[in-house]
């Protein structure tokens, strides 16, 4: 039987709590080998990152230190420039069924991604709920899965009111993040001085 992994794209800056309890969600509700959780290099959708791949990195080894069933891809990172899900896909070992992490929020406007019919057939997708978010795929995407014999897989997942955004708020005003990021996370942040407002 193929290996199945499970793998959960983002800019990780930073990688938070909620992180984390997806790719657990994903590893035990869709009964999968292993997750890997893969840091973009530059996401082209989206405004630069605050931090830089070497740390983003580094925060997602602290995050994952205590599961072994997690693990970090920096394949994209690796590969540089900007960062297209459906290129990922055609880097990866070939022989293993890979599924396709993402919230609600992005099934909206996944069929605006690069090549999304790609990615569809590569992978199976796997969507979590986000707040404020349907779960109905759009009427392209459901069309393109059935005529692949495929279904859209749904998580078991509470969503959870964390954001990377609201992080780097908090941080950058100096309020404390409690219960938001990895006990290991928030001292390295607090080392590297990451997220800080700029000195006026």
């Amino acid at each position: 039987m193929a290996v199945r992994i499970g793998l959960l794209g983002g800019s990780f800056d930073p990688v938070h709590l909620a992180h984390i309890a997806l790719a657990r969600a994903a590893l035990t509700g869709l009964g999968l080998d292993g997750v890997q959780l893969i840091p973009a290099a530059n996401p082209w959708q989206r405004a630069p990152l605050a931090a830089g791949p070497a740390d983003r990195l580094a925060m997602l080894e602290l995050a994952i230190r205590n599961d072994p069933g997690l693990s970090v891809n920096p394949i994209e990172i690796q590969r540089g420039g900007p960062t297209y899900t459906a290129e990922t896909l055609d880097q990866l070992p070939p022989g293993a069924d890979y599924y396709w992490i993402l919230g609600s929020d992005q099934l909206a406007n996944f069929c605006s991604w690069h090549r999304w019919r790609d990615i569809a057939r590569k992978a199976r997708l796997a969507v979590a709920q986000r707040a404020g978010a349907g779960m109905a795929p759009p009427p392209e995407l459901q069309r393109h899965l059935d005529g692949l014999g495929r279904k859209l897989l749904t998580l078991p997942f509470e969503p959870v009111p964390i954001s990377s955004t609201l992080i780097r708020r908090r941080l950058a005003k100096g309020e404390a993040t409690d219960g938001l990021l990895d006990v290991a996370v928030a001292q390295y942040i607090r080392q590297k001085g990451l997220y800080r407002a700029p000195a006026e």
